[in-house]
């Protein structure tokens, strides 16, 4: 019977980390549904924005308040952890905090994680009020309704309980240990947790064993069922920010990229020695592929690695002076509309045998409206606000090219300057002689 807590315990842990990796496998399996796109340039920039934005968290802290609150959840959420390892090597072998023979190292490691819990509470307080009270702007834009403002909300409470939980099982075993409980050995110092304990003042050593034991459990439990929450929640970003910043955009923000197929054709015409009446070398005759992008399956990986990675935070949406003027472009919305389609596709897929049957939807028209890509200005705003280095605007160009080259659905006023350009050789309604009369004059 005493091997028992040990064996359950290995259960639960067998099957979290099994249950996270079925989840990074669909997750990956998503992400390489996109088009190939090499990313292999600029290595050492690549290094140095990831270390710079993901690890030091560089574009969070262009608003201080957020980004300080963010760096204290972050550092805290992260180094606290650490002791997850001897939580579960004791889960493991039944022992009780197996780390203690370092001794002063130790004791200021536990005192530490204590302090930090404290100040991801704080945060995490502050954080819901940012949102449920204050309610700023950026949270409660319409694509927030729903899921993605309880989606917000769970993450806060769980990061919540599970401080809560660590401090609790500190202050009952800091108790049991001046009791001089049989296996609780005198180890850890408890800065924070020491003002819990006049709160367990008077409880039996039974009691106290029940509570450090409970608040162990539901912490392992929490953090294991946290992990896999991760996938279905926005939260995902701690897990993805790092090859997301690595895999960024490395060139100039405001260059473009050229279909390759256009870029020969205008080649060609460029060329004096071309004869265009010429066929087509053997092999060349292949029909182009699709001009844009209509659905995910059109957009390459990084793109919808981008999507998995958005954190909602609003920033982007908060900069662009489109939706700033009313206009119904959010670029969080096409973010999280591109990740919300990637998933409908994967459902799909896992309904099928790992094949994609079309269903009868795509991004473009189901998820977002023409209305939302023609109101986009390409400012760059919006990439430039991101903190994890998301490009909205590189999936509304790829859109709005499907519309101009696939469908010719460009607004009127485009296509009156497309039909200038090609008949006038400017986007001027006058052809080039009437342009010149002005030297007459």
């Amino acid at each position: 019977m005493e091997y028992v807590p040990n064996i359950l315990f290995l259960i639960a842990l067998i099957v979290g980390i099994g249950f996270f990796a079925r989840n990074v496998k669909k997750l990956s399996r998503n992400i390489k549904l996109g088009k190939d796109v090499d990313v292999n340039d600029n290595k050492s920039q690549r290094w140095r924005n990831m270390v710079r934005i993901a690890l030091g968290q560089t574009k969070m802290v262009v608003r201080p308040v957020a980004g300080l609150m963010h760096i204290i959840v972050y550092v805290g959420f992260i180094i606290i952890n650490i002791e997850v390892l001897e939580i579960i090597l004791d889960g493991i072998l039944g022992t009780h905090r197996l780390f203690s023979p370092l001794g002063g190292l130790y004791d200021f490691l536990i005192g530490s994680f204590e302090v930090l819990a404290l100040l991801v509470i704080v945060a995490v307080v502050v954080f819901w009020i940012r949102r449920n009270i204050i309610r700023l702007k950026r949270f409660i834009k319409p694509e927030m309704n729903g899921w993605p403002k309880k989606d917000g909300n769970m993450i806060l409470y769980i990061e919540f309980v599970l401080m809560l939980l660590f401090l609790t099982m500190n202050a009952a075993d800091f108790q049991l240990q001046q009791l001089g409980a049989e296996h609780y050995t005198q180890a850890g110092a408890f800065p924070i947790s020491q003002f819990i304990v006049p709160l367990l003042d008077g409880l039996s050593i039974s009691s106290l064993m029940v509570i450090e034991r409970t608040a162990w459990w539901l912490h392992i439990l929490g953090i294991l069922a946290f992990l896999n929450y991760l996938y279905y929640s926005k939260h995902l970003h701690i897990l993805l920010a790092f090859p997301n910043t690595y895999y960024g955009r490395v060139k100039p923000q405001g260059e473009f990229n050229n279909l390759e197929s256009v870029t020969n054709e205008v080649k060609l015409m460029m060329d004096p020695s071309a004869d265009p009446f010429a066929a087509p070398a053997e092999g060349d005759a292949a029909v182009p592929e699709k001009f844009g992008a209509s659905d995910v399956m059109d957009l390459n990986w990084v793109q919808l690695l981008n999507a998995y990675t958005c954190t909602e935070c609003g920033r982007c949406t908060s900069e662009c002076p489109a939706n700033q003027t009313g206009k119904k472009l959010s670029p969080r919305k096409i973010m999280m509309d591109t990740r919300d389609r990637l998933e409908e596709v994967g459902k799909v897929m896992d309904t099928n045998k790992g094949e994609f049957v079309p269903d009868g939807k795509q991004l473009l028209g189901d998820y977002i409206s023409h209305e939302e890509l023609w109101a986009c200005t390409t400012c760059n705003a919006c990439v430039q606000a991101c903190p994890v280095s998301i490009d909205p605007l590189s999936i509304i160009v790829e859109m709005r090219r499907y519309l101009v080259m696939e469908q010719s659905a460009a607004p009127m006023e485009l296509n009156t300057m497309m039909s200038n350009i090609e008949n006038n050789g400017a986007p001027w309604p006058y052809n080039q002689m009437d342009r010149l009369n002005w030297v007459n004059e």
